[in-house]
């Protein structure tokens, strides 16, 4: 049944708030579900990504599910466009599917493609597929990028995360050739690298020729490049992101971000001490695939240090983000026994198959020189490392 946009809403809404006083989780929080968590109107659901759907679904089955998607083909075929992240799973499990095609929205291919029988509601939009502006990468961004270049050869396959970092290591990798990418989220500078014939995807194991991801988030730029792209695959997060098929291509290459690690290699990346910040998301799974695969490589990213309100002065201080034990309730996104490589502007620490005490020096010799001697202490303090 095709209804106006308003009208399909407000009665939705209605059913939501007031029938089945459901309220709203979050699977990864921005700065919205942030604030929203401040009013106590959101909850974080802790996953790894691969296994999110059918956890909640587990817990919880939905009654309805709304979403975008494209406009229909002459053959009445939708599109979910720009995210399989959960939506199949999710549409299969509804009592009620409600989507809103819309001619802006890019049609892709992958397993995103649905049959309009199949949708209860479909509603008529136009509006423009919201953006992600491209964070400049910084003077430490660069570094930390110049740093991994060198490990990232001919013919490997990339994961990419976020930000400033990403965006500076897919600027260093313009002299590459024949790279892959099998990700999480296609950005807009995996776009350029592709439209540079620096991706070609050739060596790829699985998906040969593709670019592979679970969501495309980025510039207007980037869905016009994925538009009716038959080399781009948006495919179920619980695929792209299970770590047994990231193994299954070889030379995986994994980087992803994070907010502190601790001297034994644990990463903090989604909450600062006990307050959620963000969430796992693929994380641990990108990580621990890159790792199954033949030739793999997982890199955790950092600055050295993080300006710091101090509650006492309420004065800004640096602070080290490489710490002898994470800040109270933290979160660890990826345990000590899943880290590869961590890497911060002052080098890379390689901590595959190290002991404790390896890993104490390894990751004291990348933080920021003036507080080395001050972790080395603290290690010995704790009784993380014996006195030497």
């Amino acid at each position: 049944m095709l209804v106006t946009r308003d009208f399909c809403f407000s009665l939705v809404f209605y059913f939501i708030v007031h029938l089945t006083g459901c309220g709203s989780d979050s699977w990864f929080y921005s700065a919205a579900a942030r604030k929203a968590h401040k009013a106590g109107s959101t909850s974080f659901v802790p996953n790894c990504l691969h296994y999110a759907a059918s956890k909640r679904l587990a817990h919880r089955k939905p009654t309805f599910y709304i979403g975008a998607a494209s406009m229909p083909d002459r053959h009445g075929y939708i599109s979910l466009s720009c995210s399989n992240t959960y939506e199949t799973q999710m549409i299969d499990a509804a009592d009620v599917t409600i989507l809103e095609i819309n001619p802006n929205y890019p049609r892709t291919f992958g397993d995103v493609n649905l049959h309009i029988s199949q949708i209860d509601h479909l509603i008529l939009a136009d509006y423009e597929v919201p953006t992600l502006p491209d964070v400049p990468p910084s003077e430490k961004d660069r570094v930390i990028g110049g740093l991994i270049a060198p490990y990232i050869n001919d013919g490997d396959c990339l994961q990419l995360g976020i930000g400033g970092m990403p965006n500076a290591l897919a600027e260093a990798l313009m002299d590459k050739k024949d790279l892959g990418i099998h990700t999480e989220m296609l950005t807009t500078n995996m776009m350029k690298l592709a439209k540079a014939g620096v991706v070609t995807g050739r060596n790829k194991q699985t998906h040969r020729g593709k670019v592979v991801c679970t969501f495309i988030l980025g510039s207007r730029e980037l869905y016009e490049f994925a538009d009716d792209n038959p080399s781009v695959a948006v495919m179920a997060g619980s695929y792209v992101n299970d770590p047994y098929v990231i193994g299954q291509n070889d030379n995986m290459v994994s980087i992803n971000a994070t907010i502190e690690v601790d001297l034994t290699g644990q990463c903090a990346s989604e909450s600062l001490g006990s307050v959620q910040f963000s969430g796992t998301g693929g994380q641990a799974d990108t990580a621990t695939g890159a790792q199954n695969s033949k030739n793999g490589r997982s890199f955790i990213c950092l600055y050295s240090t993080a300006m710091v309100k101090n509650p006492l002065t309420g004065e800004r201080e640096e602070k080290s983000k490489i710490v002898p034990q994470l800040m109270p309730g933290a979160a660890v996104s990826l345990s000590r026994n899943e880290v590869d490589y961590v890497v911060t502007e002052y080098g890379v620490a390689w901590l595959r198959g190290t002991s404790i005490r390896e890993r104490v020096e390894l990751l004291i010799g990348i933080a920021h020189p003036q507080f080395r001697d001050e972790l080395r202490q603290k290690a010995i303090d704790l009784g993380i490392i014996s006195q030497p």
